[in-house]
């Protein structure tokens, strides 16, 4: 089992723990509206588009409201669990296209609550998150009006990205993703001007 379906895998028992109108992150999403999300992302190529592209987001949200009201819970969650189609490019680059999705959105679920508390994840998921943090934080971090400056706690530097007054994140990987995705629940530390802090915390983040 490879490290994207692992953390799928764990995603569908949070799922079905939770059901279907617990809170998440995504603003006005219930795990409902999320599952929807992931199901159409993977299955419903006419509306892939409006995910990733401020294009056509209107049909986008259209088909996912359909899909999440008219869809039973278990069904859904199942068709999550199932995983890409054949058809879909998503299955020919699963273990690449999906884990740091299956990742954040797994956290939008954990996360949306009080009391939550970082997993501990092996080296199995947290060598590849951290793989992926380096390849996206320049474009997630394309919006920020700083030079950024990515570090776990150890003092590695990970990635750079940005222009303008330095700021610097420090985090474990898995937490530095969940912040260049755009997510204020994290566990990070920030050093620099306060000015510039402010404005990196403000600034639109993610794709």
């Amino acid at each position: 089992m490879t490290a994207a379906q692992r953390e799928r895998s764990a995603l569908v028992s949070t799922f079905r723990q939770v059901g279907p109108d617990a809170p998440t992150l995504c603003a006005g999403w219930k795990t409902r509206d999320l599952a929807a999300h992931l199901v159409i992302r993977e299955r419903r190529l006419d509306a892939t588009p409006g995910l990733c592209f401020v294009i056509d987001t209107a049909t986008t949200e259209k088909v996912q409201s359909k899909v999440a009201q008219s869809t039973g819970w278990d069904d859904l969650v199942n068709l999550v669990a199932s995983g890409p189609p054949i058809y879909s490019p998503f299955k020919l680059f699963d273990s690449v296209a999906n884990l740091g999705e299956m990742f954040i959105h797994h956290e939008d679920v954990r996360r949306a609550v009080d009391g939550w508390q970082p997993r501990v994840l092996d080296a199995s998921i947290a060598t590849p998150l951290r793989r992926q943090l380096g390849l996206m934080s320049r474009m997630m971090l394309s919006k920020v009006p700083a030079q950024v400056e990515l570090r776990t706690p150890a003092g590695e530097r990970i990635a750079r990205a940005g222009r303008g007054d330095a700021v610097t994140v420090t985090g474990e990987p898995q937490e530095l993703l969940l912040f260049v995705a755009g997510r204020d629940a994290v566990r990070v530390e920030f050093d620099g001007d306060a000015q510039a802090i402010a404005a990196v915390r403000s600034a639109p983040r993610g794709l």
